[in-house]
């Protein structure tokens, strides 16, 4: 299943515009999947510094 996806804005140097363009060009993946998975890949390298979300729990008393 998809997640949905929420717009917005980066500013990459020109030298990382040049590389992901050739890429998603050689391999035909979409430049934004690559930006996703980098995100994805530093949200997990700094997993331990994210606050943990508490679930909310209902008391049935």
């Amino acid at each position: 299943m998809a997640r949905r996806k929420v717009a917005t804005t980066i500013y990459i140097t020109a030298d990382q515009d040049r590389q992901l363009k050739l890429l998603s060009q050689t391999t035909g993946t979409p430049m934004a999947q690559f930006i996703r998975q980098g995100i994805d890949l530093l949200l997990e390298k700094h997993r331990e510094r994210l606050p943990v979300q508490l679930g909310l729990s209902i008391d049935p008393e």
